[in-house]
């Protein structure tokens, strides 16, 4: 599968990975600031995300395959791996299973444990929208709201809205699909997966997604990891804090 991407800069390859729902314009102004170091940025939307190619297979296991074929692709090799929640799941599956196109690994707010599914509100309220009735993102955002109140969550998700055609709105994601697979994005680590390069876990202070009990699981499968905690920041650590998030990758990747 060819994935989508948008490449900014140039110089060592730095491969960015979106969580679910995300997609790859999620990380622009981070990515353009990266850019300029200087790297080149790869933002790379996942199957069934953004302007990817959509499937009816979702997991991990062929998202680990479609970044192998994208580095392929695009002559990537000893890259900087940095994937947000499900983004950190499968860059944490590609480095374990392909250490050798991966030179450092970042992985922001998600552990190699199970997670239990807890989108179940977010994606009713994704297929309660109506495109027959809907005529522009506020109307999408006041049926949105019935399911989803926190104001953030619903702007966050309803980038996922294009024009089809005039006057008519879609969704970029595979809503069915990735519905129907939802339980595939809490999986675990396979208990083998072993990375002993360079890591750095994120976990923003006002998030549970990396707990205390987490750590000795991270140092199992990443023998070379180091946590830190940037604050004023919850799941969405890269947006609600990027100036430290930012700052904490440079000096990891430096």
């Amino acid at each position: 599968m060819q994935l989508h991407s948008n490449i900014l800069g140039a110089g060592r390859p730095f491969v960015i990975l979106h969580g679910f729902l995300g997609m790859s314009d999620n990380w622009k102004t981070l990515g353009r600031k990266f850019s300029e170091l200087p790297f080149e940025v790869h933002l790379v939307d996942q199957r069934n995300h953004g302007r990817s190619p959509h499937s009816d297979t979702f997991n991990y296991d062929v998202l680990v395959e479609d970044l192998k074929e994208y580095c392929n692709a695009h002559n990537l090799k000893d890259i900087i791996l940095l994937g947000h929640s499900m983004g950190g799941k499968t860059a944490m599956q590609f480095a374990a299973t392909y250490p050798e196109y991966v030179s450092k690994l970042l992985v922001a707010d998600i552990s190699p444990r199970f997670y239990p599914v807890h989108h179940d509100t977010i994606l009713k309220g994704l297929e309660s929208l109506d495109f027959e009735t809907l005529s522009s993102r506020g109307d999408a955002d006041e049926q949105m709201a019935n399911y989803v109140t926190d104001f953030g969550t619903r702007q966050f998700l309803l980038k996922n809205l294009y024009w089809k055609e005039k006057g008519k709105l879609g969704l970029r994601i595979n809503l069915e699909v990735l519905t129907e697979h939802v339980g595939e994005v809490g999986e675990a680590l396979p208990a083998q997966a072993k990375f002993d390069k360079d890591t750095l876990f994120l976990r923003g202070d006002k998030s549970e997604y990396i707990g205390p009990q987490d750590e000795a699981l991270i140092n199992v499968h990443f023998t070379n990891a180091t946590i830190i905690t940037i604050s004023n920041a919850g799941h969405w650590l890269h947006a609600e804090n990027p100036e430290d998030f930012y700052n904490a990758v440079v000096n990891f990747i430096n």
